[in-house]
Protein backbone atom coordinates (compact mmCIF):
# COMPACT_ATOMS: atom_id res chain seq x y z
CA UNK A 1 0.00 0.00 0.00
CA UNK A 2 1.32 3.34 -0.49
CA UNK A 3 1.69 5.58 2.28
CA UNK A 4 -0.95 7.66 2.58
CA UNK A 5 -3.73 4.42 2.36
CA UNK A 6 -1.61 2.59 4.98
CA UNK A 7 -2.11 5.18 7.62
CA UNK A 8 -4.43 4.52 10.45
CA UNK A 9 -7.68 6.50 11.00
CA UNK A 10 -5.38 8.18 14.20
CA UNK A 11 -3.17 9.64 11.88
CA UNK A 12 -5.19 11.47 9.50
CA UNK A 13 -4.67 14.69 8.78
CA UNK A 14 -4.82 17.05 11.48
CA UNK A 15 -5.54 20.41 8.86
CA UNK A 16 -8.54 20.88 6.14
CA UNK A 17 -7.51 19.55 3.07
CA UNK A 18 -7.76 21.03 -0.44
CA UNK A 19 -8.41 18.42 -3.74
CA UNK A 20 -8.59 16.12 -1.13
CA UNK A 21 -5.10 16.13 -0.57
CA UNK A 22 -3.19 19.26 -0.01
CA UNK A 23 -3.47 20.47 3.50
CA UNK A 24 -4.45 24.13 3.96
CA UNK A 25 -2.12 25.35 6.85
CA UNK A 26 -3.29 28.81 8.29
CA UNK A 27 -0.57 30.40 10.27
CA UNK A 28 -2.41 33.51 11.31
CA UNK A 29 -2.27 32.34 15.10
CA UNK A 30 1.43 31.47 14.65
CA UNK A 31 2.37 35.02 12.94
CA UNK A 32 0.70 36.68 15.75
CA UNK A 33 2.70 35.19 18.82
CA UNK A 34 0.16 32.41 20.12
CA UNK A 35 2.34 29.15 20.96
CA UNK A 36 -0.44 26.87 21.24
CA UNK A 37 -1.24 28.20 17.17
CA UNK A 38 2.37 27.48 17.10
CA UNK A 39 2.97 24.05 17.85
CA UNK A 40 -0.63 23.33 15.65
CA UNK A 41 0.87 24.04 12.62
CA UNK A 42 4.00 22.74 13.59
CA UNK A 43 2.05 19.59 13.51
CA UNK A 44 0.07 20.07 10.15
CA UNK A 45 3.39 21.21 8.57
CA UNK A 46 5.08 18.03 9.59
CA UNK A 47 1.84 15.79 8.25
CA UNK A 48 2.00 17.82 4.71
CA UNK A 49 5.42 17.03 4.18
CA UNK A 50 5.89 13.72 5.32
CA UNK A 51 2.72 12.75 3.36
CA UNK A 52 2.33 15.57 0.52
CA UNK A 53 5.30 17.55 0.29
CA UNK A 54 2.93 20.92 -0.49
CA UNK A 55 0.37 22.53 1.65
CA UNK A 56 -1.45 25.51 1.35
CA UNK A 57 -0.68 28.63 3.57
CA UNK A 58 -3.63 30.83 4.77
CA UNK A 59 -3.72 33.60 7.25
CA UNK A 60 -0.01 34.72 5.83
CA UNK A 61 -0.35 38.83 5.88
CA UNK A 62 0.54 39.61 2.37
CA UNK A 63 -2.13 42.33 0.71
CA UNK A 64 -3.80 40.46 -2.09
CA UNK A 65 -3.18 44.12 -3.76
CA UNK A 66 0.52 43.43 -3.52
CA UNK A 67 -0.31 40.30 -5.15
CA UNK A 68 -2.03 41.45 -7.64
CA UNK A 69 0.39 44.52 -8.25
CA UNK A 70 3.15 41.98 -8.78
CA UNK A 71 1.27 39.83 -11.42
CA UNK A 72 0.57 43.12 -13.53
CA UNK A 73 4.24 43.87 -13.16
CA UNK A 74 5.43 40.23 -14.45
CA UNK A 75 2.89 41.41 -17.39
CA UNK A 76 3.93 44.36 -18.06
CA UNK A 77 7.48 42.85 -18.12
CA UNK A 78 6.64 40.06 -20.47
CA UNK A 79 4.90 42.70 -22.90
CA UNK A 80 7.69 44.88 -23.64
CA UNK A 81 9.43 44.29 -27.47
CA UNK A 82 11.80 40.75 -27.19
CA UNK A 83 14.92 43.20 -28.18
CA UNK A 84 13.84 44.95 -24.75
CA UNK A 85 13.88 41.94 -22.47
CA UNK A 86 16.84 40.30 -24.48
CA UNK A 87 18.85 43.42 -23.51
CA UNK A 88 18.64 42.30 -20.09
CA UNK A 89 19.43 37.89 -20.76
CA UNK A 90 19.70 35.69 -18.44
CA UNK A 91 24.20 35.66 -17.01
CA UNK A 92 25.83 33.59 -15.11
CA UNK A 93 23.99 34.68 -12.14
CA UNK A 94 20.46 33.27 -13.20
CA UNK A 95 19.61 36.73 -13.06
CA UNK A 96 17.21 38.09 -16.26
CA UNK A 97 15.37 37.08 -18.99
CA UNK A 98 15.35 32.82 -20.32
CA UNK A 99 13.24 33.36 -23.64
CA UNK A 100 11.80 30.21 -25.07
CA UNK A 101 14.42 27.59 -25.78
CA UNK A 102 14.22 25.86 -28.95
CA UNK A 103 16.14 23.32 -27.32
CA UNK A 104 15.13 21.01 -24.61
CA UNK A 105 16.92 21.58 -21.04
CA UNK A 106 19.08 18.55 -19.49
CA UNK A 107 15.88 17.70 -17.59
CA UNK A 108 13.95 17.90 -20.43
CA UNK A 109 15.58 16.13 -22.69
CA UNK A 110 16.52 13.23 -20.43
CA UNK A 111 12.38 12.68 -20.35
CA UNK A 112 12.13 12.93 -23.88
CA UNK A 113 9.97 16.40 -24.06
CA UNK A 114 10.28 19.35 -25.85
CA UNK A 115 11.62 22.27 -24.64
CA UNK A 116 9.23 23.92 -21.82
CA UNK A 117 7.19 26.50 -23.28
CA UNK A 118 7.71 29.77 -21.07
CA UNK A 119 9.88 32.48 -20.58
CA UNK A 120 11.15 33.65 -17.41
CA UNK A 121 12.59 37.07 -15.65
CA UNK A 122 14.76 35.88 -12.46
CA UNK A 123 15.63 38.58 -9.82
CA UNK A 124 17.50 37.91 -6.69
CA UNK A 125 18.44 39.57 -3.94
CA UNK A 126 18.90 44.02 -4.60
CA UNK A 127 22.56 44.72 -4.23
CA UNK A 128 24.31 47.42 -4.74
CA UNK A 129 27.87 47.62 -7.07
CA UNK A 130 29.84 48.03 -3.57
CA UNK A 131 28.59 44.46 -2.15
CA UNK A 132 31.54 42.61 -1.25
CA UNK A 133 29.93 39.07 -3.11
CA UNK A 134 29.22 41.47 -6.44
CA UNK A 135 32.90 42.61 -5.81
CA UNK A 136 34.31 39.35 -5.72
CA UNK A 137 32.06 37.90 -8.19
CA UNK A 138 30.11 34.98 -5.76
CA UNK A 139 27.91 32.91 -7.93
CA UNK A 140 24.38 33.75 -7.57
CA UNK A 141 25.49 37.03 -5.67
CA UNK A 142 25.40 39.67 -8.51
CA UNK A 143 23.28 42.45 -9.42
CA UNK A 144 20.09 42.59 -11.11
CA UNK A 145 19.38 43.53 -14.73
CA UNK A 146 16.22 45.90 -14.58
CA UNK A 147 14.14 47.01 -16.96
CA UNK A 148 14.86 50.99 -17.43
CA UNK A 149 11.15 51.95 -18.98
CA UNK A 150 8.52 50.28 -16.57
CA UNK A 151 7.96 53.15 -13.69
CA UNK A 152 7.04 51.56 -10.73
CA UNK A 153 8.24 47.89 -11.90
CA UNK A 154 11.41 48.32 -9.28
CA UNK A 155 9.92 49.65 -6.37
CA UNK A 156 6.58 46.76 -6.44
CA UNK A 157 9.10 43.90 -7.76
CA UNK A 158 10.99 44.70 -4.08
CA UNK A 159 8.11 45.27 -2.26
CA UNK A 160 6.84 41.61 -3.17
CA UNK A 161 10.05 40.40 -2.75
CA UNK A 162 10.93 41.84 0.68
CA UNK A 163 7.51 40.68 1.91
CA UNK A 164 8.13 37.61 1.13
CA UNK A 165 11.18 37.15 2.28
CA UNK A 166 10.15 38.79 5.60
CA UNK A 167 7.11 35.81 5.86
CA UNK A 168 9.69 32.98 4.92
CA UNK A 169 11.68 33.90 8.11
CA UNK A 170 8.63 33.94 10.30
CA UNK A 171 7.58 30.41 8.96
CA UNK A 172 11.24 28.72 9.42
CA UNK A 173 10.67 28.09 13.26
CA UNK A 174 7.38 25.79 12.12
CA UNK A 175 9.56 23.63 9.90
CA UNK A 176 11.61 23.71 12.89
CA UNK A 177 9.22 22.50 15.41
CA UNK A 178 7.88 20.51 12.40
CA UNK A 179 11.41 18.15 12.90
CA UNK A 180 11.43 18.09 16.36
CA UNK A 181 14.19 20.93 16.97
CA UNK A 182 14.41 23.84 18.67
CA UNK A 183 11.81 26.49 17.14
CA UNK A 184 15.31 28.86 16.22
CA UNK A 185 17.52 26.46 14.81
CA UNK A 186 17.33 27.76 11.41
CA UNK A 187 17.36 31.43 12.23
CA UNK A 188 21.07 31.89 11.70
CA UNK A 189 21.23 30.34 7.95
CA UNK A 190 18.19 32.49 7.50
CA UNK A 191 19.42 35.50 8.91
CA UNK A 192 19.83 36.64 5.24
CA UNK A 193 18.04 33.84 3.06
CA UNK A 194 18.73 33.52 -0.45
CA UNK A 195 16.04 34.27 -2.70
CA UNK A 196 14.73 34.43 -6.05
CA UNK A 197 11.63 36.01 -7.58
CA UNK A 198 10.90 34.19 -11.07
CA UNK A 199 8.26 35.68 -13.10
CA UNK A 200 7.08 33.72 -15.41
CA UNK A 201 4.71 33.92 -18.98
CA UNK A 202 3.19 30.34 -19.54
CA UNK A 203 1.33 30.40 -23.65
CA UNK A 204 -1.61 28.57 -24.31
CA UNK A 205 0.08 24.95 -24.95
CA UNK A 206 -1.62 22.10 -27.65
CA UNK A 207 -3.20 19.98 -25.21
CA UNK A 208 -2.93 16.79 -27.47
CA UNK A 209 0.47 16.76 -27.67
CA UNK A 210 2.08 14.84 -24.52
CA UNK A 211 5.27 15.82 -25.01
CA UNK A 212 4.95 19.77 -24.97
CA UNK A 213 4.38 21.28 -21.35
CA UNK A 214 4.30 24.58 -19.97
CA UNK A 215 6.97 23.84 -17.55
CA UNK A 216 7.98 19.76 -17.39
CA UNK A 217 7.96 17.82 -14.50
CA UNK A 218 10.53 18.73 -11.90
CA UNK A 219 11.28 19.01 -8.57
CA UNK A 220 12.89 22.13 -6.79
CA UNK A 221 16.27 22.54 -5.69
CA UNK A 222 15.54 24.19 -2.25
CA UNK A 223 13.77 24.62 1.37
CA UNK A 224 10.74 27.16 0.19
CA UNK A 225 8.69 27.32 -2.52
CA UNK A 226 5.81 30.07 -2.19
CA UNK A 227 3.24 30.58 -5.15
CA UNK A 228 0.41 33.01 -4.80
CA UNK A 229 -3.43 32.05 -5.50
CA UNK A 230 -2.96 32.46 -9.70
CA UNK A 231 -6.61 33.07 -11.19
CA UNK A 232 -5.58 30.80 -14.42
CA UNK A 233 -5.11 27.02 -13.71
CA UNK A 234 -2.44 24.53 -14.63
CA UNK A 235 -0.49 23.68 -11.87
CA UNK A 236 -0.32 19.84 -10.82
CA UNK A 237 1.90 17.56 -8.68
CA UNK A 238 2.52 13.86 -8.62
CA UNK A 239 1.24 12.23 -5.52
CA UNK A 240 3.27 9.92 -3.47
CA UNK A 241 0.92 6.91 -4.94
CA UNK A 242 1.64 7.76 -8.36
CA UNK A 243 -1.27 9.65 -9.00
CA UNK A 244 -0.98 13.32 -10.90
CA UNK A 245 -3.91 15.87 -9.10
CA UNK A 246 -4.23 19.72 -10.01
CA UNK A 247 -3.56 22.06 -7.39
CA UNK A 248 -6.23 25.06 -7.48
CA UNK A 249 -5.79 28.41 -6.96
CA UNK A 250 -7.42 29.08 -3.56
CA UNK A 251 -8.71 32.88 -2.74
CA UNK A 252 -6.13 33.96 0.19
CA UNK A 253 -3.70 31.09 0.10
CA UNK A 254 0.06 30.25 -1.35
CA UNK A 255 0.30 27.18 -2.36
CA UNK A 256 3.65 25.97 -0.91
CA UNK A 257 6.42 23.11 -1.24
CA UNK A 258 9.70 21.80 -0.42
CA UNK A 259 12.57 20.95 -2.82
CA UNK A 260 15.32 18.60 -2.93
CA UNK A 261 17.60 20.52 0.03
CA UNK A 262 14.37 20.09 2.07
CA UNK A 263 14.48 16.61 1.29
CA UNK A 264 18.25 15.66 1.59
CA UNK A 265 18.86 18.12 5.34
CA UNK A 266 16.03 15.84 6.63
CA UNK A 267 17.56 12.50 5.74
CA UNK A 268 14.55 11.80 2.77
CA UNK A 269 11.56 12.56 5.98
CA UNK A 270 10.19 15.35 4.09
CA UNK A 271 9.04 15.59 0.71
CA UNK A 272 10.39 17.45 -2.55
CA UNK A 273 7.42 16.54 -4.46
CA UNK A 274 7.78 16.51 -8.52
CA UNK A 275 5.35 18.88 -10.07
CA UNK A 276 4.71 20.31 -13.38
CA UNK A 277 2.64 23.30 -15.14
CA UNK A 278 0.18 22.61 -18.29
CA UNK A 279 -1.78 25.88 -19.60
CA UNK A 280 -4.22 24.35 -21.45
CA UNK A 281 -6.47 27.21 -20.30
CA UNK A 282 -6.76 28.66 -23.73
CA UNK A 283 -5.26 32.27 -22.11
CA UNK A 284 -1.87 33.42 -21.26
CA UNK A 285 -0.93 32.22 -17.49
CA UNK A 286 1.08 34.13 -15.47
CA UNK A 287 3.47 32.93 -12.30
CA UNK A 288 5.06 34.86 -9.55
CA UNK A 289 6.74 32.12 -7.49
CA UNK A 290 9.02 32.90 -4.96
CA UNK A 291 11.90 30.87 -3.81
CA UNK A 292 13.39 30.87 -0.27
CA UNK A 293 16.29 29.03 0.55
CA UNK A 294 19.47 29.15 2.95
CA UNK A 295 22.39 31.36 2.49
CA UNK A 296 24.36 29.80 0.22
CA UNK A 297 27.22 29.09 2.55
CA UNK A 298 24.97 26.59 4.92
CA UNK A 299 26.11 23.01 5.03
CA UNK A 300 23.52 20.76 4.58
CA UNK A 301 23.65 17.82 7.16
CA UNK A 302 21.79 14.88 8.23
CA UNK A 303 19.73 16.90 11.02
CA UNK A 304 20.38 15.45 14.28
CA UNK A 305 16.30 14.62 14.40
CA UNK A 306 16.51 12.76 11.13
CA UNK A 307 18.87 9.75 11.93
CA UNK A 308 19.44 7.21 13.90
CA UNK A 309 21.81 4.05 14.33
CA UNK A 310 18.76 2.25 12.13
CA UNK A 311 18.72 5.07 9.74
CA UNK A 312 21.60 6.76 9.51
CA UNK A 313 22.66 9.67 7.00
CA UNK A 314 22.11 8.87 3.48
CA UNK A 315 23.89 11.79 1.82
CA UNK A 316 27.47 13.25 2.71
CA UNK A 317 27.68 16.86 3.74
CA UNK A 318 27.20 19.84 1.46
CA UNK A 319 27.18 23.35 1.01
CA UNK A 320 24.21 24.71 -0.56
CA UNK A 321 25.93 26.82 -2.90
CA UNK A 322 27.82 24.10 -4.48
CA UNK A 323 24.27 22.62 -5.01
CA UNK A 324 22.85 25.36 -6.29
CA UNK A 325 25.46 25.22 -8.97
CA UNK A 326 24.66 21.56 -9.30
CA UNK A 327 21.17 21.90 -9.68
CA UNK A 328 21.41 25.21 -12.18
CA UNK A 329 23.86 23.13 -14.61
CA UNK A 330 21.51 20.34 -15.32
CA UNK A 331 18.33 22.40 -14.94
CA UNK A 332 18.88 25.05 -17.32
CA UNK A 333 20.36 24.85 -21.25
CA UNK A 334 22.62 28.16 -20.15
CA UNK A 335 24.26 26.65 -17.65
CA UNK A 336 24.95 23.41 -19.12
CA UNK A 337 28.57 23.61 -19.19
CA UNK A 338 29.16 25.27 -15.95
CA UNK A 339 32.05 24.13 -13.91
CA UNK A 340 30.43 22.26 -10.88
CA UNK A 341 30.97 19.16 -8.19
CA UNK A 342 30.29 16.19 -10.30
CA UNK A 343 27.11 13.87 -9.23
CA UNK A 344 29.73 11.38 -7.25
CA UNK A 345 30.67 14.07 -5.03
CA UNK A 346 26.85 15.59 -4.50
CA UNK A 347 25.13 12.07 -4.24
CA UNK A 348 21.95 13.47 -5.18
CA UNK A 349 19.62 11.14 -4.88
CA UNK A 350 16.57 9.46 -6.03
CA UNK A 351 14.39 12.77 -6.33
CA UNK A 352 16.83 14.75 -7.95
CA UNK A 353 18.15 12.44 -10.84
CA UNK A 354 14.25 10.54 -11.16
CA UNK A 355 12.36 11.17 -14.44
CA UNK A 356 8.55 11.66 -14.31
Amino acid sequence: MTQMTARAASDLPPAPMIAGAIPRIDVAGHLAGDAESSRRAATQLRWAFENVGFYYLAGHGVPQSLIDRTYEAAARFHAQPMAKKLALKVNEHNIGYLPISDAASPQAAAQGRKPSQNEAYFLRRERTPDDPAVVASRRFHGLNQWPDDLPGFRATTLEYMQTLEALCRRLAPLYAMALDLPADFFDACFAVPHMILRMSRYPVIDDEDETVASLVPHTDSGFMTLLPPNPVPGLSILLPNGRWIDAPGVDGAFVVNGGDILHRWTNERFLSTPHRVRNLSRQVRYAIPFFCDPDHETVIECLPSCRSAADPAKYPPIRFGDYALWFARKSYEHMANETALPDAVVAPGARATARW
